[in-house]
């Protein structure tokens, strides 16, 4: 499977990219491109029984290495055992900063074409990215339990600017455009993906990328491109894995979201130093919006801090 996306790839997945910026620090030891595992072993499992799926029982184990523990979190010294501290369907260790995760107030602000044009209070932000039908607005709404803060449309790419909701009046989620829209104009489609990724690199206030894939399918190429050139340019990320209630049926060769969540992440293993945190989503079940407002809790109130 890794063999077949190599050459529709622009990266070199044969070495590791530079390691993320300091909200991917963990204080688990990284993966060695060979030799033996650092630190901790993958023998090392932790069981998390809320990544059960109904029709497969019994408990999901997690490595050590795999999780993603927050900067500042000793998981040595807790007394609560590390396994009761993990998001339910995630990867993510809960940590001192982890509070603040109610949406009591959402209103959208503006609309940018730039990176220069967006909001300058300096509040910290979020911004959701994927490809086109991914479910982000679908997402953004559930996250913030209103139908129609952001507009879904059943044309993909219908988003087209930078677009910010301010979250308690005192930080924004930001709505991107989404990519991989075939039908899109070549050109728009090159502006689409310039001022983008111009905003993920220059602005200051960003506190984390969410980038959506979509779990009821296999792994896209132009999914993995996203994630290797967020690796490769250190941009803080975590992964939103979208559409987790939607099941296709095995005789007819389509994988459970569980099997294709997996498969992802071992596809882009080499991209970073320590794995990514992830979340598993639904905006049809809700599952996974109260994790993510508690991880982007933990994170806004570490970026506050320091």
């Amino acid at each position: 499977m890794f063999i077949n996306y190599l050459p529709k790839l622009h990266f070199h997945f044969s070495s590791l990219a530079p390691k993320p910026k300091l909200l991917f620090t963990s204080t688990l030891s990284s993966k060695p491109i060979s030799g033996p595992v650092a630190h901790f072993s993958t023998a090392t499992l932790l069981q998390n029984p809320q990544l059960n799926s109904p029709d497969e029982p019994g408990p999901v184990e997690i490595s050590l290495e795999k999780l993603f523990v927050p900067p500042e979190t000793d998981v040595s010294s807790e007394t609560t055992p590390l396994s009761a501290r993990i998001l339910k369907g995630s990867n993510i260790v809960l940590s001192k900063y982890a509070g603040d995760a109610q949406v009591g107030q959402a209103e959208f602000v503006k609309s940018s074409v730039n990176t220069e044009d967006c909001p300058g209070d300096g509040l910290p932000e979020f911004a959701l990215v994927g490809r086109s039908n991914v479910g982000k607005s679908s997402l953004l709404n559930s996250l913030v339990r209103r139908k129609k803060l952001a507009l879904t449309s059943k044309k993909p790419g219908k988003t087209q600017c930078i677009n910010h909701f301010r979250i308690n009046g005192n930080w924004y989620l930001v709505d991107l455009p989404g990519y991989g829209y075939a039908s899109a104009p070549q050109e728009l489609r090159t502006d689409w993906d310039k001022f983008t990724k111009d905003y993920f690199l220059n602005r200051s206030t960003l506190v984390s990328v969410f980038l959506l894939i979509d779990a009821s399918i296999p792994a896209k190429p132009i999914d993995l491109e996203y994630a290797s050139w967020l690796g490769q340019n250190q941009i803080p990320m975590t992964i939103i894995f979208t559409k987790c209630d939607k099941r296709k049926k095995a005789k007819n060769g389509g994988k459970r979201p569980e099997e294709n969540v997996q498969d992802f992440q071992e596809l882009i293993q080499n991209f970073f130093q320590t794995t990514p945190p992830w979340i598993m989503t639904s905006s049809v079940t809700h599952q996974g919006r109260d994790e993510i407002l508690l991880h982007m809790s933990q994170l806004r109130n570490y970026w506050l801090k320091h």
